[in-house]
């Protein structure tokens, strides 16, 4: 696609995600902004301020045939319905994190993929992330012998208005267990491998919603390593992705802080710093009276909304198969559905 004739994407979902993904699309020369699809007046105000047509309905916007894709940034009740329509239509979307709000939506979402060939491009951004695949590559290169542990936290807190602008968000489905810790495992499973199985946690005390507001998550993962994870969406903490990545400028960013810290047989590496601690492979008498060899991986950040709105734009042009797909998107469901049985039952959930 080139300027004369542009990739024509439009957006289901004019909220806090799908402006951050219009951002995105705007800057793009390859592409533009077909239409908006989400029934508030605000959306529809929007739109006409873009001079690009509104719908209310997404089925409205499929039968007009004005999109070659689809970003659904639409609350999460809402993402198996939808990417059917898409599927059914033959029309490439980008579908917001989680794919589904239960496993067994998104399997069957997987099976309505395979009567119906659409390529389905799953929001999880931190995929594009420069510094998750670079840290993907320490792991990969061996640097940090045999992972043996992981230690991660996502602990910030949510003002008030963010559960006014979505009163789902206070409701089953939209806690930090599916908005939040999905990002989570996605990047674990990226650096850690599958999860085998895991124990939970959950608290509400601070808020009182249906949803929970704060857990603590042990992981076993199949190579054998184990991981920790502390979740709040009501801790004045830095502790999280967003506050410390330095990857989306709304957020204040504190370098000094990391959120995950993956430790192997041969040294460390604490994310999303970089920082290095290793031992010498030719060190046989290693061991916690042997200094570390200290280091900083060399970085340079980019912005994954970006990277990831360019890969779509390639894979609705035909040009990529998606980063992320369906089955890949269905395996962080069934970790983040496993740690809410985990909560309810107080036991193990295996996965694997």
């Amino acid at each position: 696609m080139h300027a004369l004739n542009p990739c024509r994407i439009a957006l289901a979902g004019a909220g806090l995600i799908g402006q951050a993904h219009l951002q995105a699309l705007q800057s793009l020369p390859q592409a533009v902004l077909a239409a908006i699809v989400d029934p508030s007046a605000k959306a529809k105000a929007q739109a006409e301020a873009l001079k690009v047509p509104h719908f209310d309905e997404l089925a409205d916007l499929l039968e007009s045939g004005l999109a070659d894709g689809v970003v659904l940034a639409t609350p999460n009740q809402l993402h198996y319905a939808q990417a059917l329509q898409c599927l059914q239509a033959g029309i490439p979307a980008l579908l917001e994190k989680p794919l589904t709000p239960t496993v067994a939506e998104g399997e069957a979402l997987l099976a309505a993929q395979q009567r119906h060939p659409t390529p389905l491009l799953v929001g999880h951004h931190r995929a594009h992330s420069a510094i998750v695949q670079l840290a993907a590559q320490v792991v990969k290169s061996g640097t940090l012998g045999r992972l043996v542990a992981f230690q991660g936290s996502a602990a910030f807190y949510k003002p008030a208005q963010y559960f006014v602008d979505g009163a789902w968000r206070t409701q089953k489905g939209g806690g930090p267990i599916t908005l939040n810790m999905i990002h989570e495992v996605h990047t674990m499973r990226t650096l850690m491998g599958e999860v085998r199985a895991v124990q939970a946690m959950a608290a509400n005390a601070v808020r009182g919603f249906e949803v929970e507001d704060t857990v603590v998550i042990n992981l076993e993962f199949v190579s054998g390593a184990l991981g920790s994870f502390v979740l709040s969406d009501t801790a004045a903490s830095p502790k999280s992705w967003e506050q410390t990545a330095q990857e989306n400028k709304s957020y204040p960013s504190y370098a000094d802080e990391d959120c995950y810290h993956l430790m192997g047989t041969l040294g460390s590496l604490s994310v999303p710093s970089m920082k290095l601690k290793t031992y010498s492979t030719t060190n046989a008498e290693r061991g916690w009276w042997t200094a570390f060899d200290e280091s900083v991986v060399s970085l340079t950040r980019t912005d994954p909304i970006l990277a990831q709105m360019q890969h779509f734009i390639a894979v609705v042009t035909k040009q990529a198969e998606p980063l992320v797909t369906l089955a890949d998107g269905l395996a962080n469901v069934r970790v983040t559905e496993a740690i809410a049985q985990a909560v309810q039952s107080r036991t193990a959930v295996l996965l694997a």
